[in-house]
């Protein structure tokens, strides 16, 4: 959608740069009574809907740094020196190029910032196959030059600034978050209102908004579904089946919509617009130059062009590698990339496109010509530093496999999620001890989703002679009676010996739906169990000890649903379907193959 707006703009641009330039220039106000805001369509979408675009870029940051790699503070520290570096050496070689130039050497901020958005989809395209990993180091260090780029257009490119509205807008943003961190205040309205009259105040102060829209973005934590929340929201699914009346469906609505953290409930409203309206409608926009025989003879001579192309092309790459390289040094080796030095490297490069922020930034600084030559600039960096990064990339698979893998994933440990390590002397283990994959599964017999997932295991174990399975045990009572009951049946029949437990796990989830006593007691029957022994510690709750350990581990975890997995001690999050399992097993495989 980005490309496609882009490419829409140059043609519009180059058919007649008139009517795109008086389209853009179309005026629109706002006023209620004597008080109003007028803005062109271009100001419209470049401080109005870009907030939003911001907004998500901070959403994105703040679900990192409380559920993603940066949630393990140390990790901190990379990517945000990466990140400056990535935005000091571009400057620096801007501002060589532009030595004596008056009229271009204040436009510095135009080759500093990494369009994360586009930069992620790009990368997309020209590193297809990539793990997760490698997009979430690019989002961290280009988030960080995003924070740093508003400040920059705050304090060096706004005109007429004003104090009182500055200080104003400020302060109901410190109001937004008092009532997040102070009153843990849950109406969405009230944040969106605020967040509105922060967003005029600081048009009214001559500081870009856009900056509104990443501090709220930061403000709204991440966190997984506590299970406190999800048996609230059942109890009253259940009040409201008893007594279906319109004030209880409501709050049945609000109890389940607050179970989910703010960040994912804003992200699932505005990921989209952002996306597939905001951020094309930006270049569609911006990306419009006409261009011209002469325009490109002087451009790409110009000091203003050159400048922005080799500051990304050049800069940027050699900024964060050789950060991420000198902190590495520095700290001997404590602090290093989540990923390996291809995937460093490659995550530079790409961030040589500086589209949106460097658009901004353009638009602020230049006129004319000028913004002209800065918009070719600007466009042929991301054209040139897709091009190296499929490069990068390419070259780095014609690597022998180890080393393939060890530059695209690196030897840094990763982050532990599962609080409490797997024990073989007391967890229930399917497959060869010594297998170096690991796969947890926190279960419910009588979930209907674990019994869907079961299928999935099985032929994850049966395709692989290199994984073993944990199952831990996290009966929902809330919302399944007969689960907890069914937990000790299982363990009861671990009493007699490891593979009685595996038999009955495997006799529990093919009958979900009969899952009585007098059930259980016919299962033991059937995969000859000494009754006798079964029934007394059935009655006994012999198992519920192991049971309520289990629980309790899921509970430091963070686990509050089932079927919830951990591949080597990381959390699975997404989908658990055959295609989503093996690959998450296929990296934990790959990363345990470095480390031996």
């Amino acid at each position: 959608m980005l490309l496609a707006a882009t490419v829409a703009a140059l043609i519009w641009a180059n058919v007649s740069i008139a009517s795109y330039d008086s389209f853009w220039a179309t005026g629109l106000s706002i006023h209620l009574g004597s008080t109003g805001l007028a803005l062109d369509l271009h100001g419209w979408v470049n401080s109005g809907l870009m907030t939003f675009f911001f907004l998500v870029m901070g959403l994105e940051a703040r679900r990192e740094f409380d559920m993603g790699e940066l949630r393990e503070r140390r990790r901190l520290t990379l990517p945000v020196l990466a990140g400056l570096g990535g935005m000091v050496v571009p400057v620096v070689i801007f501002l060589a190029f532009n030595a004596g130039h008056a009229n271009t050497a204040h436009g510095w901020g135009t080759a500093m910032s990494t369009d994360s958005a586009f930069a992620l989809g790009m990368l997309a395209l020209v590193g297809r196959g990539l793990p997760d990993r490698v997009h979430t180091y690019l989002l961290t260090f280009s988030v960080v030059d995003d924070l740093a780029a508003l400040v920059v257009i705050a304090v060096a490119y706004t005109r007429g600034l004003r104090l009182d509205a500055l200080i104003a807008g400020i302060g109901l943003l410190a109001v937004a978050a008092g009532l997040r961190l102070i009153v843990n205040l849950r109406f969405g309205p009230v944040y969106f209102l605020l967040g509105l009259a922060a967003w005029v105040c600081f048009e009214q102060s001559g500081v870009d908004p856009v900056v509104v829209g990443l501090l709220l973005g930061l403000l709204s934590y991440a966190s997984p579904p506590a299970r406190s929340d999800l048996d609230r929201a059942t109890d009253l699914f259940r009040l409201f089946r008893e007594q279906p009346t319109p004030e209880l469906a409501q709050e049945v609505r609000e109890g389940v919509r607050t179970a989910i953290s703010p960040n994912e409930r804003l992200q699932q409203i505005f990921h989209p617009w952002s996306s597939y309206l905001i951020v094309p409608l930006f270049a569609l926009a911006n990306a419009g130059v006409a261009i011209s025989t002469g325009l490109l003879a002087t451009a790409f001579t110009a000091p203003l062009t050159l400048g922005i192309l080799v500051g990304y092309v050049v800069g940027k790459p050699l900024g964060t590698t050789g950060t991420a390289w000198l902190v590495g040094k520095l700290t001997k080796g404590r602090i290093q990339p989540p990923v390996g030095w291809a995937a460093v490297l490659g995550a530079g490069t790409i961030a040589g496109i500086g589209f949106t922020v460097s658009l901004l930034i353009a638009a602020l600084a230049f006129h004319g010509t000028l913004l002209a030559e800065a918009k070719l600039g600007i466009l042929s960096a991301a054209l040139c530093s897709s091009a190296v990064t499929w490069l990068v990339f390419k070259a780095t698979r014609r690597l022998p496999k180890r080393l393939k893998i060890r530059a695209i994933l690196g030897t840094a440990e990763q982050v532990t999620d599962l609080a409490v390590p797997v024990d073989e002397n007391r967890d229930h283990i399917r497959g060869p001890m010594n297998a170096p994959v690991t796969l947890v599964e926190y279960g419910d017999f009588e979930c209907p989703y674990c019994g869907q997932a079961e299928p999935v295991v099985r032929e994850l174990l049966a395709g692989t002679g290199d994984l073993r399975y944990v199952f831990r045990h996290l009966p929902l009572t809330g919302v399944h009676q007969h689960a907890q009951l069914a937990a000790e049946a299982a363990e009861a029949a671990g009493q007699q010996g490891e593979t009685a437990f595996w038999e009955m796990h495997d006799m529990l989830m093919e009958h979900q739906g009969a899952l009585t006593k007098r059930d259980l007691l016919r299962y033991a029957a059937e995969l000859g169990l000494d009754q006798d022994r079964f029934t007394a510690d059935l009655r006994n709750h012999v198992g519920a000890a192991h049971v309520a350990e289990d629980v309790d581990s899921a509970d430091v975890s963070g686990v509050s649903g089932t079927p919830t997995f951990f591949v080597n001690d990381q959390r699975h999050y997404g989908a658990y379907d055959i295609d989503a399992l093996t690959e998450a097993v296929r990296a934990a495989r790959a990363r345990a193959l470095i480390t031996t």
